[in-house]
């Protein structure tokens, strides 16, 4: 049985410093580029969520293995020739994950192994059918095992993944084509990937993907557009090394404290935060300004500072949809209306995240309503009442957000955030404290 976590109020202006764990985005490419590898890596500041604990675990099934050394995660590769496929396929679980589900498919077909990709309740209405196209058209086998295009299905492919070119619809999640290219050192050919579609959602993660094959030695080019404007990616197959790599905190999630020195008044700062980086959590710094915060980097990290007030925006977050939901929480306790927009892809996410935003703010009292590629928010003042967070992390800390203004916010299900955030309810506490 779920239970309602109550979300504290602030007591007064903050004073807090909050170390955030490493960047789910980049532990779950990382964890797959190791296992790749021409040889042992060492990953450190390696985020430990569920999310990651189930890369591990798919990774393990296709023939890696980890150990962990102090704060030293230890990767043994794959091995390096095709596995003969297995007579019955073994079961891979992608709980919610969309770097799994979306990432494995085309490395278990490179593997030459047969596995059957399951999870969650929520992950069989989780898009899947452009990526799992695609493998289709460079000869995989792909027998699904409910409704085609979602999972439940068992990939398997004797010959490997095919080198050759293909072209599919990324505009549901960019996470198809980062799938397509992460696997592609390991194909049997040079393999081309063009996106052709609607608007590319999240331009900096397939930006990470491919700094860090770069970062590895993988041979790739980003080809020039299309006609029609569809962006292109080559790679040749080869080895890669990863040897030793630091992984930065996780960007979006310390946006949701950052933000709460916005509501509570006072400061908190996030060390590490880095001056350069392929996150898309970083468009914080731009985000929250507007919005009415003061800013500093320096060498003690980022610091938010309160303003006083909370102005509404207008933006488009198309590039850092995983933003949405914190950015929404803020627009839901500003003093003028806000438009979110290019976020059409968040539908498609642990849950319809634009709906699920609607509900909860219009629940406490607000006044949202869905647009067709985003939200829109106008102030009302907001009451306490029940947030629903539809097993979704991001969800459960925009409810915790608001609960920092408004009293008597119930969160529902909040332990659904370690699926990046361990400890947040943790976390959170120490923050109101002052002693995170």
């Amino acid at each position: 049985m779920q239970t309602h976590w109550s979300a504290p109020n602030a007591r007064g202006p903050l004073t807090a410093r909050v170390r955030v764990p490493g960047s789910k985005s980049l532990t779950n490419r990382w964890l797959l580029l190791a296992a790749c590898a021409d040889s042992p890596s060492v990953l450190r500041g390696a985020l430990d969520a569920r999310d990651c604990r189930l890369m591990r675990a798919a990774l393990e099934s296709l023939g890696a293995s980890f150990s962990e050394d102090g704060e030293a995660l230890r990767v043994s590769p794959l091995p390096a020739e095709l596995a003969g496929a297995d007579a019955a396929a073994r079961d891979i679980d992608c709980g919610l994950a969309g770097t799994v589900m979306r990432f494995l498919p085309p490395l278990v077909a490179a593997s030459g192994l047969r596995r059957r990709l399951r999870g969650d309740a929520g992950a069989y209405v989780r898009p899947m059918a452009p990526l799992l196209g695609a493998l289709a058209d460079l000869g995989v086998s792909i027998t699904y095992e409910g409704e085609p295009g979602f999972l439940p299905c068992v990939i398997s492919s004797a010959q490997g993944l095919p080198g050759g070119k293909v072209t599919l619809d990324s505009s549901a999640s960019s996470q198809f084509v980062s799938a397509l290219l992460l696997a592609a050192p390991r194909a049997r050919g040079p393999l081309t990937v063009r996106h052709a579609g609607g608007r590319l959602p999240s331009l900096p993660h397939i930006e990470m993907t491919v700094r860090a094959l770069q970062d590895c030695g993988a041979k790739i080019e980003t080809l020039p557009a299309s006609a029609d404007g569809g962006a292109a990616w080559r790679i040749v197959p080869g080895p890669l090394t990863v040897g030793e790599v630091e992984i930065e905190p996780d960007l979006s999630n310390a946006g949701v404290f950052l933000a709460a020195a916005m509501i509570a008044g006072g400061s908190v700062t996030v060390p590490g935060w880095p001056e350069e980086t392929t996150q898309a959590g970083d468009a914080y710094r731009e985000l929250l300004p507007n919005m009415g915060a003061c800013l500093a980097l320096g060498a003690d990290g980022l610091t938010c500072t309160g303003g006083g007030r909370i102005s509404g925006i207008n933006a488009d977050l198309s590039h850092a949809g995983e933003l949405t939901c914190t950015i929404a929480a803020l627009a839901a306790l500003a003093d003028s209306p806000s438009r979110l927009y290019g976020i059409g892809h968040l539908r498609g996410h642990e849950t319809d995240r634009l709906a699920a935003l609607v509900s909860e703010i219009n629940r406490l009292g607000g006044d949202a309503r869905e647009l067709p590629d985003g939200i829109e928010i106008r102030p009302r003042p907001l009451h306490g009442g029940l947030w629903r967070s539809y097993s979704d992390h991001r969800m459960a800390t925009a409810g915790a957000l608001i609960g920092l203004a408004v009293p008597g916010v119930e969160v529902e299900n909040v332990e659904t955030t370690d699926k990046t955030l361990p400890g947040f309810t943790e976390m959170w506490r120490e923050m109101l404290n002052g002693a995170a």
